[in-house]
């Protein structure tokens, strides 16, 4: 059963409406459960997000006439979201704002490192977490093939990113025992 979607009550779209929006771009359908894996295995390598609002998303963009929703008849009934034509235009416009916002950097390690942790210490943990990132990075590019341009990209820049990152540290550990 289709329920139609609204005539479109405006609502301030956020980052999250954007991935919303992006990964059913993408998939078709999704259900919020769909959606929450596909954030896991994409976006969520660099974007977080909690789940609840992924979960949540979907309903608040289809009462907004920004997603279509279809509801199993039998069954769990689960709620499968799709785009409307509103949505893919909202989507498509936001593409097409070029972001000059600083990159966002949250790292507890180097947050540590900045009020005086232990550098050895945090070194020899940073070390093994970023390579194990990056190890991670590697698979996922290895593994993708025809894969489009910006999810393509996307990892390359996380692969880069890695790689500084196990560099600096393992050049603390080099300082320390010289």
């Amino acid at each position: 059963m289709a329920s139609k979607p609204s005539p479109g009550k405006e609502i301030e779209l956020t980052t999250t409406s954007y991935i919303v929006l992006g990964l059913l771009s993408i998939a078709g359908e999704a259900t919020p459960y769909d959606l929450k894996q596909m954030v896991a295995l994409s976006v969520g390598h660099f974007w977080s997000l909690p789940h609840s609002q992924v979960y949540a998303e979907p309903e608040r963009l289809t009462r907004a006439g920004y997603l279509s929703e279809q509801r199993e008849s039998t069954g769990r009934r689960r709620r499968r979201y799709s785009l409307t034509d509103r949505g893919r235009a909202a989507f498509e416009l936001w593409l097409g704002v070029f972001t000059a916002e600083p990159y966002a950097l949250r790292d507890l390690g180097l947050l540590k490192l900045f009020f005086g942790g232990d550098v050895h210490g945090l070194a020899e943990a940073q070390v093994e977490l970023h390579r194990a990132q990056l190890a991670e990075y590697e698979a996922i590019s290895a593994a993708a093939n025809d894969v489009p341009q910006g999810p393509r990209l996307a990892i390359e820049l996380g692969i880069r990113h890695e790689r500084e990152t196990v560099r600096f540290w393992e050049e603390r550990l080099a300082d320390d025992s010289a």
